[in-house]
Formats: C-alpha cells, structure tokens, sequence
C-alpha cells in the first residue's frame, strides 16, 4: 500500500512538474553511498544515502523523487525537495545484505545512481522454547524456536539428540511445532534457522538445549489368556480373554495376523469355535497415543476331520459321457467323531446340488461349472477346493479347402478346419486314404494348412481328404474330398490360317487352336511381332478367330498367336507365313495392256512387211530420220539410226522398233502407203500371220515421229559411204524374208 501511494504522488508531482515548463533542468549525477561500510556485522545501524547533482536554468525549488531498490526490487521511495535522501537500517541484519541501487526522477527526467553491494554477516542465537518438559511415552512435545531480531523468511532445523527429525518454513522470526517422541529415555531437544534469501550467510548457532523427560508406561502393558488350556480340537470352544489395569483412556484390540477379531476401552473376553485353521498366534494390543503395549499367545487347533477332496471320474469328459464326482475326508481325531458322523454336501456355483458323496451325470453342456463339496461334523464345516468342470465338445467333420488357385502342375495350399471341437484338434491330410501330413491346432485362431506339391490332371483334387481328431485315434472325423475349382495351363497353340495365299482386298481368316485350357481363354494374334489392332480375344473354347478385313499387300509375313487364361502362363505358336496376291482386276488390267500391245505389234509389223513388199519403197526403207516430236528450243537435231534387223529383234522382241529416241515420248514404227501423207499415217488394224510369233514386251517407249526424208547423218565417227552399205544390206535382207510368204 505504501509503493502504491508512492507512486501515485510521483505521478502527481510528475504532472505538476510537468506544467511547468519554464526552467530547463538536467540530473548531471546520482551517488550511491552505504555508511559505515559495505560489509558490517549484525546489529550494526546502517545508513543508505542517495544524492542527486542537478543543473537547472532558473534557481527555483524542485521535487525529487528517490526510489531505493535492493536486488532490484523497490524497497523505499521518497519525494522531497532536497537533493539528497536517506534510509536508515537499524541494527541491520542477514536479510538486508543484496546490491542497492537509487534512482532519481525530476520532471521528465530520470537517472539512476551506481550499485553498491551491502554484506551482513552474523546471525541471532535462535531460542528453543517447549511447553513441558516432563511427558509420558507416546506423548507429543510441542516446541518453540524464535529469533526475534531477524527479519525475512527463515527455515528452521530441529534436532533430538543432535538428529535432525525437523524442519519448518516460516515467513517470521518465530515458530512453533509439535515433536513425536522416539525413545523411552531423556530427549535433548535444539533449534537453529536459516535466512531463506541469502542461504550463503549459512546456519545460525545452535539454541539453547531443553532436556525433556519421557516417563514408561509399562503400566498399560494387557495380559492374555486362553480357556480351556492345552490341547484344542476342531470344534472345542475357546475363551479368549484381553485385560490390563490402565485408566480407560486407552484402546485394546484383539488381532490375528491382519486381522481386528475384537475392539474395546477396556478388559474383554472373546468366545469361538475354533477350526484348525484359527491356529496363530493372537495378540492383545493397548494403545496410548503414540505408545502401544502387546501380549502374544500361540494357539494350536489340532484337526477333527481333514479338508475334504473332490474328485472327477475320468479326469476330462465329453459332451454325453457319464462322470462321477466323489467328495471324501478323512477322521483325524478318531476319539471325538467317527467317519460315519461326517455328513457331505455337493454344490454347483454356490446351489446345492445333493447331500451325498457321490455325485454322478452326463456330461453336456448344462453340467458345465464349478463345483465344491462341504464336510460337517460337530459344528465344524470344511470346504474343499473347487473343480471346474467342462464337458469337452467332440470334433466335427472338418472342411477340407484350397487356399488358393488350383493350377495343374503346381503347388498350392488347402486348410483343413472343423466348426467344432474342443482344442487341441490334430488334423491329418490324406491322399487317397493314405496319411500323408499332420497338423495339430491349439489356439482357436489358427487353422491347419498344408502344402501340396502339385496335381497332374484335374479329377486327382478329388483324392485328397482331411481327418480330424481330439479325444485319441479311436474317434475321428472324415472330411469331404477337397472339392476347387482346377484350372488346366493352356497347351501351345496352334495357327491355321484358312489360306496361306490370299488375294489381295479379300479377308485373311485366322484361326489359333489349343488343344488342352480352361476356359475362359484369351487369343491373341501378332504381325511380325506386332500386335494386331483389337486382337485380344476372350472366348470359352479351345480356339479363336480373327479376321483381317480387306488385306493389302504390305500385311503379308510372319503370323503368330498366343494363348492363355487364368493360369496366368501365356503360350505362343509357330510362326506361319501369309502371301498376299495382286487383286483380280489388277491382273485383269495387266493382261489387257498386254493383249492390247500384242495386237499393237502385230499391227505394225503387219504394216512394216506390207511395205517392205514393194520394190519402190526398198530404197526408202534403208534410211530413217527421226527427230523429237517437241524439239528443245528450236535447235533441229537430225539423227539417222541404221539398224540391223536381227540384231533389233533379239534385243527389243520387236522387229518393228528401229530405233528410241530420249527426247520423245512416242513411238511410231509405221509408214504411210501413201507417199503424199508420210506424216500423218493412220496404222490400221492388219491381220496376223498365226505361224509367226511375235515376241511381246511390256515396256513403255518414247513416242518418235519417223519420216521418209533423207536427211544428212552427222555421227562422228561413220562415214557416209558405211551407211549407204549398211542401209543396201538392209533392204536385201528384208526381201528375203518376204521371198517365202
């Protein structure tokens, strides 16, 4: 409360101060000053002095606010108008050792001074105080340790006998606690403390030591007492008396072991029917306080008839066999009791199920419990230890299944698992009825699996059966035949194209063939190793049909097929090779163009001898000019071929062609009857001579334009006098082969 108004008259001055604006002020230096010393015993008036330098334009009075830290927290704050302030601490103690620190606030301004280290060393000699000194066992001692000139949080140490048995926290210079006494002998009781802030300034001095003494109190020790002494049977019953001679101020419990058998303020007696199990040893206890006192008596029960014992005939039962329960105990004390006074009583899960010692029943699941017999005799009923008993359920007839996909010629897993039974259930794979794997189950969250190499044809999964056992070989179960579906690997496959030549434009039907699969089976057809467009096909049965619509010729080659299905072994066929052949009317068109040429030379030979016939025509016949039909650019070119007869027709197959010429594109071999339209003959279709054959070659020749006018022949190399021989030669030579027709 007094920081807070502090504060707020520091704002107060602050804002008056502020007001006034008249004089400019500046804090030149804040001093720290600590008197006597910085390091002073304890006891000593110390003196905390702050001042303030200040430079100011107008000489009038000024408010200075002075704050005192100690470890940085404000410990005392001032506002006066002198420059200097001080704090006295008198007779100083531990608690005001720490690093001070001022500062000084004027108008806006504000500075803070250097850090002085105050160190107070010494402590008090704390005092130990207790409320009594005289106490009986078990008692509480309550002390009280002080050290009223220190200041600050302090913990205080207590000790017994030089123990430390306490310590307290205190946020004053005095406490007060309450001590248990340990031992039945004079105690030495001492307090020291320590400043909780400044923990290097260490313990203080030990207090004065304060003897207390503890007095016994043997006087509440009980007594106990047993009736009737020496031998006890099962059944006697027994007085149990707990006294003592105390004030009834104190507590008195009969126990055994653990157990409270019996409470009270004072002398009791306890009465029971004792069984062999009550031997032990009782105590009889007397609390006073902290103080407890105690007397022991063993006692021993000797037995008047065993614990009884159940038994199960046979040892494990199966749902509808017949079991026997038998619940028997044996006399120990022959002279108080006979076997024949031992009566026995069956229960089931706590109902009574009959009144005698033999119990039978068939096993089902109703008779499924736990059950106990009891034995009476003379007020003493003994429990025998329970039996469970559950009726084991025969196995049933498994179920023999594959695991997975069932592929000829290869391995593949079944399991054999029976719905019921009581685990463990060993199972056994057979084969055609011969054992070929065992497997035993004993958690109901597995099942029995075997491998099985391979089958080599379908119909062989049908000798594969499981048996099933849980009570001895003598009574198993027989499953089923393994009953999967079998799938059969797809054999290579076979192509067989309709044709191996085809005509072109037609449709190419092929057809791939397995001769063993099961279906479905997928086909798929290849061209040259290229898969054909919308080949994949699915079918169920043993061959497939693609068509290739309207083939051409460049899909003619290599075919092939490949076959497979949920084998997931896919199989390819040999390679057959497929021709395609020109379509019909190609052929057609060809041999048209070539009956059409044929007529053509046969016409013109026609026309050739026809001219050749006539003597006036022999001269003409030896020479030939040609020139191109288009000449290039103007520039005439005059060639003269002279050609032999056979020679030509070996080469060309065609005696009407004399010669070819590379700038033309047509070919006339023909000659006008009428020499006045040498140019423009029209060659008319003539009749062939059958005995002669003609040769024909399907070619395509340059057209020429030949005329009948002598032209001069410039071939370098010939001279003129050659060629008139070489065309005399011809014309003879075509006289006679016209002599015999």
């Amino acid at each position: 409360m007094f920081i807070c108004l502090t504060s707020f008259s520091f704002l107060l001055s602050s804002s008056g101060q502020a007001a006034d604006m008249h004089a400019a002020v500046t804090i030149d230096q804040v001093t720290l000053t600590v008197l006597p010393a910085n390091n002073v015993e304890s006891g000593t008036d110390v003196i905390l002095r702050c001042e303030a330098s200040v430079s100011q334009s107008l000489p009038q009075p000024l408010t200075y606010s002075f704050r005192l830290l100690q470890d940085d927290q404000v410990m005392y704050s001032k506002n006066i108008s002198a420059s200097v302030m001080e704090r006295s601490l008198s007779s100083a103690r531990v608690s005001n050792s720490g690093r001070y620190q001022c500062s000084v606030h004027i108008y806006d301004k504000h500075k803070t001074s250097n850090i002085l280290s105050l160190s107070v060393t010494g402590l008090q000699i704390p005092m130990l105080k207790v409320k009594s000194d005289i106490m009986s066992e078990g008692e509480d001692i309550i002390a009280t340790c002080s050290a009223p000139e220190e200041t600050g949080s302090l913990i205080f140490y207590f000790y017994e006998n030089d123990l430390d048995v306490k310590r307290v926290l205190s946020t004053s210079n005095s406490v007060t606690t309450t001590l248990t006494t340990q031992k039945l002998t004079e105690i030495y009781l001492q307090c020291a403390y320590m400043v909780i802030m400044h923990p290097y300034a260490g313990f203080s001095n030990k207090s004065n030591m304060v003897k207390v003494i503890v007095r016994d109190l043997d006087a509440i020790t009980p007594q106990i007492s047993f009736s009737p002494k020496g031998n006890v049977v099962e059944g006697d019953r027994v007085q149990i008396t707990c006294k003592v001679q105390y004030p009834p101020d104190i507590e008195l419990y009969l126990t055994k072991g653990n157990t409270v058998l019996h409470e009270s303020h004072t002398t009791f007696t306890k009465s029971l029917v004792v069984r062999a199990e009550d031997s032990g040893d009782y105590v009889c206890k007397a609390e006073k306080g902290s103080v407890q006192k105690k007397a022991v008596y063993p006692l021993h029960v000797a037995e008047l008839f065993s614990k009884p014992i159940l038994r199960m005939s046979p040892d494990q039962v199966f749902e509808g066999d017949r079991f026997t329960l038998t619940c028997s105990s044996n006399v120990i004390s022959s002279v108080k009791i006979g076997k024949a006074d031992i009566k026995y009583v069956l229960l089931k899960d706590g109902r009574r199920i009959s009144a005698v010692a033999k119990y039978e029943d068939t096993a089902s699941p109703a008779t499924n419990g736990q059950y106990y017999c009891m034995a009476m005799a003379k007020e003493v009923n003994k429990t025998s230890s329970p039996h469970d008993v559950k009726a084991k359920v025969p196995v049933s007839a498994p179920v023999l299944r594959a695991v997975n996909t069932v592929i000829v010629g290869k391995p593949f897993r079944v399991s054999c698992e029976a719905e019921n039974g009581t685990l463990p259930i060993t199972y056994t794979l057979l084969k055609t009825r011969a054992p070929v794997a065992y497997r035993t189950v004993v958690e109901a969250a597995n099942r029995a699996i075997f491998n099985i190499t391979s089958i080599s044809f379908p119909e062989e999964i049908y000798t594969f059966t499981c048996q099933a056992f849980n009570r001895g070989s003598s009574f198993s179960r027989t499953s089923e035949p393994l009953r999967a579906p079998v799938i059969v690997p797809v054999s290579r496959p076979v192509l067989e194209p309709k044709e191996v030549t085809v005509t072109e434009g037609s449709d190419l039907i092929l057809i791939c063939r397995v001769q063993q699969g099961t279906y479905p089976i997928t086909f798929t057809w290849y061209h040259n190793r290229v898969m054909l467009l919308s080949s994949i096909q699915e079918v169920r049965s043993l061959e497939g049909r693609h068509v290739v619509k309207v083939i051409e010729r460049d899909q003619r080659g290599d075919y092939y097929c490949e076959a497979s299905n949920y084998a997931s072994e896919t199989k390819k066929s040999y390679p057959v090779r497929i021709g395609v052949s020109l379509a019909l009317w190609k052929k057609a068109l060809i041999g048209v163009f070539c009956i059409l040429l044929l007529v053509a030379i046969v016409l013109v030979l026609t026309v050739f001898f026809k001219k050749m016939s006539h003597p006036h025509r022999k001269k003409q016949a030896t020479e030939l000019s040609v020139k191109p039909s288009r000449p290039k650019s103007g520039d005439p070119m005059r060639i003269s071929l002279t050609l032999d007869i056979e020679d030509n027709t070996a080469i060309n197959g065609t005696p009407c062609v004399m010669g070819r010429n590379v700038w033309s594109e047509n070919v006339s071999c023909s000659e006008s009857d009428n020499p006045a339209d040498e140019d423009s003959e029209l060659v008319q279709p003539q009749e062939v001579d059958p005995s002669r054959e003609v040769p024909v070659t399907q070619s395509i020749e340059p057209e020429y334009s030949v005329q009948h006018t002598e032209v001069q022949v410039s071939t370098p190399g010939v001279s003129e006098q050659a060629e008139g021989q070489a065309a005399l030669e011809y014309a003879q030579l075509n006289n006679s082969e016209q002599e015999p027709a």
